[in-house]
């Protein structure tokens, strides 16, 4: 206890003396802080008179030396010592200067207001003009000069400006460069009175001064104001008098002056206004206004001229200045080459002898890609994107063209050959735009293969002719799948690392997708070929009867269409067969391997109930075969359910290995097992059935039914007991119980006497066994462990 006593008082001693020397601190500190303030009080003049002498610190002499006894007990027991709030020197606070016009006060006096002023100035012109030109108030050849002196006017006084009013002088070149580019247009076009030569020229002088004024400037309005601007001014004042070879021409000039542009500048806006544009204006153009007979030469040339000035403007600068291609590069690349093939197959299908050349024409396209492709890669002029991208055009061009002479599918192969690509390039160049780009053109390509099969494949009353498998919707199934299968394959092959996971989670998506849609696509593409020929053999069983003079009637083979159905059974089980004993030898893919048992499953119960209706309405057919009087019955109504037997077999032979397998990761042996079970079970019962229909027995849904019941109960009671299974056991009394109450409230009913006696009798030396195995074996069963 005095030990405890002695402790305490240390600890004691111990605080007094660090409370003490806290008491000291404060009272320094506090006179620190006072001085400092009073220092901050004195005006400057003050502070340089005081002179602040520091005297050192010392110790509060209420601070008693610590002992040698002290000095142990702090050292064993010290705590730092909690200070107090150090205060911060106050911050001055800065002087606001005052506020000079804001941003955007200054983008609209000095940038806004003047490009408002021209277009209004423009359109005003342009709205006096057509009054003065329907009120006929001035010649023509008046109205001509006074424009162009209107025009060169605005020039001169634009370019006086320049040195002190660049932007206002860019303003004003523009808009003058549109109303000269008019009053040409005008002067040709609505008057005559310029040969076409001369307007020609004049329209290129006066691009050539546009492009030479916006690079003077180093003003992209010029270019637009000045050159795309221009594409407005023939529309003002329209009243359908000018040609539109003459507009194409016009429009043509212009796009030759952002060509040239395009080779010093890479001005984004102006490209995509010019590329939007021309093909507004000449789509609109032969929606509303082009006949074969009378613009097919001047379209065609048109068209031509723009896609080679655009494909040329996008290449120019980044080919020069050996820039990388941006994803809006990319889109209007392919735009480009898109919207030119798409409006030429569309002037060339209507053409009678255009339409003879769509190969030809589609042969073309890969050979300027490819021309475009050798130049880029010889010079290394591009980056390696740029090139495998033009390289593919070519591919798919190449590709498509003898499909496109032969057939109307070339839709479907453009964009799956186009979506193969670009997934290529996406994903061995980790390009994600390229492989995103793909992903719409892989479904637009999907549905437009759908709509083919729609189109190509007929309904039973249909007597298209198509040749089985050597037929252009085949073949444009069978490129698809290659071209999806080459997907996957670079799926697999570049598959993403857990340390480079994509920046989003769409390829991951895709990832499973693509497999679906190759899936998808291989077992349809055979489905429809079979079920299209079976669909021709039914319309080409048509007897038109005529029982009298006044109506007639067709009579068809319908066990045809039952034979459609039980050859569809059977593919349906041959391919989940090939795609489980893939899975198992080669893929070892969990995700397929439970949805191909789904499948197998379902279409298993499907057949148990469907197909084997079917296979029962075609016996019935070949026992009544005496009554058809138009059509042979064959045997074959009988053979196929055995064939149809085996696919099944070796469908669930498939499914059972495959749920054995490590890699499914899952437990189905039960389940399997019983479903297996009820198959085998429904099949005898459909073949006890018919062997016995076939015999000529009416009372098959009774007696023997009954009997087949109860002795399969009996093998599954034998069987659980040999495996020691508790299911199949249980299985096997359930169907029992089925058994009996199916004897009891259906088959007495009908069953005569000899009949009930064979039943019952049968029943019960059954039950007697099952009995006797369950008494015999009980040992085993009662070891039997859980399961």
């Amino acid at each position: 206890m005095s030990n405890h006593q002695d402790r305490i008082d240390q600890l004691n001693q111990k605080l007094e003396l660090l409370l003490s020397k806290q008491e000291g601190f404060a009272k320094e500190l506090m006179a620190l802080y006072q001085e400092i303030e009073d220092l901050k009080k004195l005006r400057p003049d003050q502070l340089a008179k005081e002179q602040v002498i520091p005297e050192p610190i010392q110790e509060a002499s209420t601070v008693p030396e610590p002992t040698n006894t002290e000095q142990q007990i702090i050292q064993e027991t010290a705590e730092p010592v909690i200070q107090p709030p150090i205060a911060t020197p106050e911050v001055p606070k800065k002087i606001k200067k005052p506020k000079g016009k804001s941003n955007l006060e200054k983008f609209i006096g000095e940038n806004l207001i003047n490009k408002i002023g021209i277009a209004i100035t423009v359109i005003g012109v342009a709205i006096g003009a057509k009054y003065s030109i329907e009120n006929e108030l001035i010649s023509p050849l008046t109205r001509i000069i006074l424009g162009y002196l209107a025009g060169l006017g605005l020039i001169g006084f634009g370019i006086k400006l320049k040195a002190k009013y660049e932007n206002y002088s860019a303003v004003l070149v523009s808009g003058a460069l549109a109303i000269l580019y008019f009053i040409t247009f005008a002067a040709y076009s609505f008057y005559g009175l310029f040969p076409q030569l001369m307007a020609f020229a004049l329209m290129l002088i006066f691009t050539i001064f546009g492009v030479v004024a916006a690079l003077n400037y180093n003003k992209q309005v010029i270019a637009h104001i000045g050159l795309v601007g221009a594409y407005a001014v023939p529309f003002l004042l329209s009243n359908d008098s000018g040609s539109a070879a003459t507009l194409f021409a016009y429009m043509a000039c212009i796009n030759i002056g952002i060509l040239v542009i395009s080779l010093k500048k890479y001005w984004k806006l102006l490209f995509y206004s010019a590329f939007s544009f021309t093909y507004l204006i000449y789509s609109s153009w032969m929606i509303f206004s082009y006949t074969t007979e009378d613009h097919f030469s001047m379209a065609f040339i048109y068209l031509t001229v723009f896609f080679v000035i655009f494909y040329a403007t996008f290449l120019a600068y980044k080919v020069i200045k050996k820039e990388k291609f941006l994803k809006s590069d990319i889109v209007l690349l392919l735009l480009n080459s898109f919207i030119f093939y798409g409006l030429g197959y569309s002037l060339l299908s209507n053409h009678e002898t255009g339409k003879d050349l769509l190969g030809v024409f589609t042969l073309t396209n890969a050979i300027v890609h490819f021309i475009v492709s050798a130049i880029l890669f010889k010079k290394k002029l591009a980056d390696r994107n740029l090139f495998h991208l033009v390289a593919g055009l070519v591919l798919v061009f190449i590709t498509i063209a003898i499909p496109v002479q032969l057939d109307g599918n070339w839709v479907t192969l453009l964009w799956t050959l186009q979506a193969a690509l670009l997934f290529y390039i996406g994903r061995t160049e980790k390009v994600s735009f390229y492989e995103h780009l793909s992903y719409p053109l892989m479904f637009l390509a999907l549905l437009s293969l759908t709509e083919d099969w729609g189109a190509g494949y007929s309904n039973y009353f249909s007597k298209t002719d198509i040749t089985p498998i050597f037929n252009s919707y085949f073949l444009t199934s069978m490129l698809f799948l290659v071209a999806f299968g080459f997907i996957n394959l670079i799926n697999q092959k570049h598959r993403f690392t857990p340390n480079e996971k994509p920046a989003s989670k769409l390829p991951l998506v895709m990832s499973f997708v693509i497999p679906i849609i190759l899936l998808f696509v291989s077992y349809m593409s055979l489905f429809l070929e079979i079920e299209q020929y079976w669909n021709s053999m039914f319309a080409a069983s048509e007897v038109e009867l005529k029982p009298d003079d006044t109506y007639s009637y067709s009579e068809y083979n319908y066990d045809l269409n039952d034979f459609s159905s039980i050859w569809l059974f059977n593919y349906t089980f041959l391919f989940l067969s090939i795609i489980a004993f893939a899975n198992i030898k080669k893929i070892k893919n969990r995700i397929l391997g439970l949805s191909t048992l789904i499948t197998g499953v379902a279409a298993s119960l499907f057949f148990l109930t469907a197909g084997l209706y079917l296979l029962s309405e075609l016996r019935e057919s070949y026992i009544d075969r005496a009554l058809s009087e138009y059509y042979e019955i064959g045997v074959m109504n009988i053979a196929l359910r055995y064939i149809s037997f085996a696919f099944f077999a070796l469908l669930w032979i498939a499914l059972i290995k495959l749920s054995k397998r490590t890699f499914m990761n899952i437990n189905l042996k039960i389940p399997i097992e019983i479903i297996t079970h009820i198959s085998i079970l429904y099949i005898l019962s459909s073949e006890l059935l018919n062997w016995m229909d076939l015999a000529g027995s009416d009372q098959s849904y009774k007696l023997a039914l009954s009997i087949l019941w109860g002795v399969y109960a009996l093998f599954l009671i034998a069987l659980g007991i040999n495996k020691q299974r508790k299911y199949l056991r249980i299985g096997a009394i359930s169907l029992f119980g089925v058994t009996l109450a199916k004897l009891f409230l259906y088959d007495i009913a009908s069953l005569n006497t000899i009949s009930k006696t064979i039943v019952f009798v049968s029943l019960g030396v059954l039950l007697l066994i099952i009995s006797f195995l369950y008494n015999k074996y009980k040992n085993v069963i009662s070891d039997e462990p859980e399961k």
